[in-house]
């Protein structure tokens, strides 16, 4: 599907500021919503809303379907009585430029847990009747998102695989027993889905109305300490044992000399296949039901993946398997029609990835940081760009742009400023510019070149477990010249909704 010409932000709400250690969907949210509408902008790109997993990654979810509760907003639940105001207090030593994640969770989830025995000691007869209406619509998923959780929390979180035998197999009355004795539990996570929802359903819908179009994150997998593959194992590869006997990566690249070893189990295509890709519908319709726009992760995987034995420590050993290539969009399309996909296909694009791509009309993505290897016939360089293209300086895997410019010699620079025209003073304003011109009909900036940041403000290195996620901005940093230079290149490059004459 075709995309409007538009630009926005990639800024993920964790990023946001506030005063609980972590942005969230409070009102940092809407203000930055309310900066976007100045600046002429019209998209806002966020990573996956789902919880985190291991390294704090939103790639790593503990759930296709369900959202990230450290986003939810405290201040809101204090309104509705189920938070009081010294319990509002931020944490001491909380930094406004970095999340910690050791002393913001623990923080945040205590807080949401008492707002849940609030509610469900003295909730009104609307509030419960909302709640109820909630978990009649997620039935298909958050009751087994609830109990997961509830139990993966009283096994100290090993993997599922390892607990109890009648509970790792799902048998219906380690279930149902386990469903009593841990309602509480459940309950609260139900509760805290319900807060996400909710609030995010707000927000966006505030967005809508300021003319800004949210563009949500689709991860190819998930992490096997997951809701889903702990529920719906028969769709995955996994052993007798409930093990994966093969996990996802990608093989040596610009990124890792020995690969990429994500870890996620592997789908079991021809279990999917037999039922007419319907799990795949089902995640795709809940991602819609909270974003305008979806990017999908790693494009090329559902072409070909690279298979690596769950037995190796790194990447550098596997090989390529075909995907379910068109068979599982034509699925989707038959069921939800045609709909606003991104396809990021970076990596080793092959042929039938292209191909994949282009039948069913989905933009693809171009990446400035990665122009200015080789010569002219760089696909990523501006004068190579097609319509139907989405282009950023880098993504949330790229350094910043000041980061990559420190990181080039002296004759990479040069081809730099020649094909920019720049002298390199403003090297960060130059990228973004050329983006924004460029014919690709979505442009995206990442926040931290708007606001001239260095690689300390990364978001994430790929192939490190750790020490990423991290990056918050305060609005102390934002200058009003940030919206105007914005704003005037959304109107001179027609990002801004002017029609095109002809």
């Amino acid at each position: 599907m075709r995309l409007e010409r538009a630009s926005g932000i990639l800024l993920h709400p964790t990023s946001l500021p506030g005063p609980h250690g972590s942005g969230d969907f409070g009102p940092a949210a809407y203000h930055f919503v309310d900066w976007l509408a100045a600046a002429g902008q019209k998209l806002w790109q966020i990573l996956p809303l789902g919880g985190i997993g291991p390294g704090n990654s939103p790639y790593m979810s503990t759930s296709a379907f369900a959202g990230n509760l450290l986003l939810v907003d405290l201040a809101e639940l204090g309104r509705h009585g189920w938070l009081q105001p010294d319990e509002l207090a931020p944490p001491p030593g909380i930094s406004a430029r970095c999340l910690e994640f050791g002393a913001v969770v623990p923080f945040r989830m205590d807080r949401l847990a008492r707002a849940a025995q609030r509610f469900a000691d003295g909730a009104g007869a609307a509030e419960r009747t909302d709640f109820e209406a909630f978990r009649h619509h997620h039935a298909g998923w958050l009751r087994d998102y609830a109990l997961f959780m509830a139990l993966a929390e009283r096994q100290g979180w090993r993997d599922w695989c390892d607990w109890d035998a009648p509970l790792a197999a799902r048998e219906p009355a380690a279930l149902q027993a386990a469903g009593r004795e841990l309602a509480e539990r459940v309950q609260f996570y139900e509760f805290g889905q319900w807060c996400f929802f909710r609030q995010w359903g707000a927000l966006k819908a505030y967005a809508n109305r300021r003319g800004v179009k949210i563009v949500g994150d689709a991860p190819i997998f998930i992490a096997y300490q997951s809701a889903e593959v702990w529920a719906r194992r028969e769709l995955f590869e996994l052993g007798a044992d409930g093990r994966p006997t093969v996990v996802a990566g990608v093989p040596p690249d610009a990124f890792s000399a020995t690969g990429q070893r994500w870890g996620n189990p592997l789908y079991r295509w021809s279990a999917h296949a037999a039922e007419g890709y319907a799990w795949w519908t089902q995640r795709i319709r809940g991602i819609f039901e909270l974003v305008d726009i979806v990017r999908i992760d790693h494009f090329r995987g559902f072409a070909g993946y690279w298979e690596i034995p769950a037995s190796e420590p790194t990447a550098m050993v596997g090989r390529w398997v075909s995907g379910p290539g068109p068979a599982l969009f034509e699925a989707i399309a038959r069921s939800l029609g045609p709909l606003p996909i991104i396809a990021e296909d970076l990596g080793v694009i092959t042929p039938d990835v292209l191909a994949l791509r282009k039948q069913f009309d989905f933009p693809g993505m171009r990446i400035l940081h990665f122009a200015f290897d080789g010569g002219s016939g760089n696909t990523y360089l501006p004068h190579n760009h097609e319509p139907d293209a989405v282009v950023y300086t880098g993504t949330h895997d790229n350094d910043t742009t000041l980061g990559w410019w420190a990181s080039l010699d002296e004759a990479q620079r040069e081809r730099v400023r020649d094909y920019l025209g720049s002298d390199g003073q403003e090297i960060h304003w130059d990228l973004l510019r050329a983006a924004c011109a460029s014919v690709a009909d979505t442009a995206i900036h990442p926040l931290q070149d708007v606001l001239g940041l260095d690689g300390a403000s990364r978001m994430n290195f790929p192939g490190f477990g750790a020490g990423y996620w991290t990056w918050r901005f305060d609005w102390a940093q934002v200058q009003p010249m940030h919206a105007e230079r914005l704003a005037h290149w959304a109107q001179l490059y027609r990002r801004d909704g002017t029609p095109l004459q002809t």
